[in-house]
């Protein structure tokens, strides 16, 4: 008989086991256990099946959610999973990493009193049971068209459009200035939250169906941009964007002050096995350190949780907006204050100090003024508020800005917005270069691995329409000369 749906009247909101507390602070494992099946079961059950599914409304892909639920309650598993992989390229990833309390979680339609259906568990579970029993198949497309279409980045925008491109039959070249594929899955993202292993094993399944990666080539320096257009038929610029924005204060250039993503890529290469120089020197290590995160995201987060693994003597958090403005996922929060993070809220530097090396952060107390023009409430320090943190390492993270890749590749052509990103019309995901598309972070500014695959997939499709008209209109040329003659 088929499951019995809507069980959250008698059924309670049950997220993974949590590991403890001492445990996931001293490795770098994601925190929380598997579902088993009779739970995953349970809690898919819950699932309210309802009318119009705002969960899915708010999915940035429009996955079929209460579709793959139901199934799971039914012990379907193999259907769920080709549900679910029907609409994203990597549901296992964003099962593990997208704020589901910010966008499908956050939006199920079951009342408070109830909370919502445990969505990114599910995901998690279903697909990762997809790879155990080998239902996750290469692409084998139909038929093999013999046109290369190459793609710039690695990251799971330049992924998912590498996917989408395999199945309509085309050759796929993937290049990527790193020395591993995955991007900021495999060295910005902490292994608390995606542990390296999972990203390994989807690229391999691209790479089984014939995505060639072009590793440690970066466009402009190694390879030519014009060189690159005239190698393929069509390329994508998925490079995503990684130039770390500043704080230029007084004492900004003491040692001690690192970026956010040099600090957590170099903890995760540390992971990976690899030699880094400015972690074994203490540089990019946290160890026995008093130290202090500058920014409120979900980049701070990592940080703020990795310098607690890293052995940290303390670990603050200093955010000039307070808890309900913070744009970081607030289960994040919750994580980083159960493993000791103390969170400074409504709290801004004014000042780094040090002599030879940073030693503190002179910060002031702000409060919340006038709405900005996004409408949230600006920022403005309190006169005479000033505080001092005991600091050893300060880490930036305040987001991150697009490259300015027409001179980094000698492609003054390429356009670019006033922010620096790409220039594209979001209807092709084409840029005004014919054959010439970008998709991810380098069109839409620093933003989530979900909305990254959206991107590679409509920039798939956008691909795949254009090479298609010139196919045809190559095809129609010669009739037309004929019949002229």
């Amino acid at each position: 008989m088929p499951a019995k749906m809507m069980q959250f009247v008698s059924v309670e909101q049950r997220l993974p086991d949590k590991r403890s507390v001492v445990e996931r602070t001293h490795d770098f494992g994601e925190i929380y256990r598997e579902f088993t099946p009779e739970r995953a079961r349970e809690q898919a059950a819950r699932c309210e099946q309802c009318g119009i599914p705002f969960c899915q409304v708010h999915c940035p892909l429009h996955n079929n959610i209460p579709d793959w639920l139901m199934l799971t309650a039914d012990g379907r598993l193999e259907e769920a999973y080709e549900v679910a992989a029907a609409t994203n390229n990597m549901p296992e990833i964003c099962g593990r990493i997208c704020p589901q309390d910010r966008l499908c979680e956050g939006n199920c339609v079951l009342e408070k009193g109830f909370r919502s259906v445990t969505i990114g568990a599910v995901e998690r579970f279903v697909v990762d049971t997809a790879f155990e029993r080998g239902w996750v198949k290469p692409v084998r497309p139909l038929r093999e068209r013999g046109v290369s279409v190459g793609i710039v980045g690695a990251g799971p925008a330049g992924l998912a459009a590498a996917e989408q491109l395999r199945k309509q039959g085309y050759e796929v070249h993937v290049y990527d200035r790193y020395d591993r594929a995955g991007g900021l899955l495999i060295y910005g993202i902490p292994g608390f939250k995606l542990e390296k292993p999972v990203v390994l094993r989807r690229i391999r399944h691209l790479e089984a169906s014939g995505v060639r990666f072009h590793l440690g080539v970066e466009i402009g320096r190694d390879l030519a941009f014009a060189k690159l257009r005239r190698r393929h038929a069509a390329v994508l610029i998925a490079t995503g964007v990684y130039k770390a924005r500043e704080v230029v204060l007084p004492g900004s250039n003491l040692p001690g002050i690192v970026k956010a993503l040099d600090y957590l890529t170099a903890s995760n290469r540390k992971g990976l096995g690899d030699v880094v120089p400015a972690f074994e020197s203490g540089e990019l290590d946290a160890a026995g350190k008093h130290v202090v995160v500058v920014g409120g995201g979900d980049t701070a987060m990592d940080c703020v949780r990795t310098a607690v693994r890293q052995g940290a003597r303390s670990v603050r958090c200093l955010y000039r907006r307070d808890r309900a403005n913070m744009p970081g996922s607030m289960r994040e929060v919750q994580h980083a204050e159960e493993e000791g993070v103390e969170f400074v809220w409504l709290a801004a530097p004014e000042a780094f100090v040090g002599a030879e090396r940073v030693e503190a952060v002179q910060a002031h107390r702000m409060r919340l003024g006038t709405p900005d023009a996004s409408g949230r409430q600006a920022p403005e320090p309190v006169p005479g508020s000033s505080f001092r943190l005991p600091a050893d390492l300060v880490i930036e993270a305040l987001g991150f800005d697009p490259e300015d890749l027409p001179t980094l590749w000698g492609a003054p052509e390429l356009p670019t917005t006033r922010w620096g990103t790409i220039k594209i019309d979001w209807s092709t995901m084409a840029t005004s270069i014919p054959g010439v598309f970008a998709a991810g972070d380098i069109v839409r500014g620093a933003s989530l691995v979900v909305w990254a695959i959206r991107d590679g997939r409509d920039a798939a499709a956008g691909i795949h329409r254009w090479l298609e008209a010139r196919a045809r209109g190559a095809e129609a040329a010669p009739r037309e000369l004929a019949l002229a003659s």
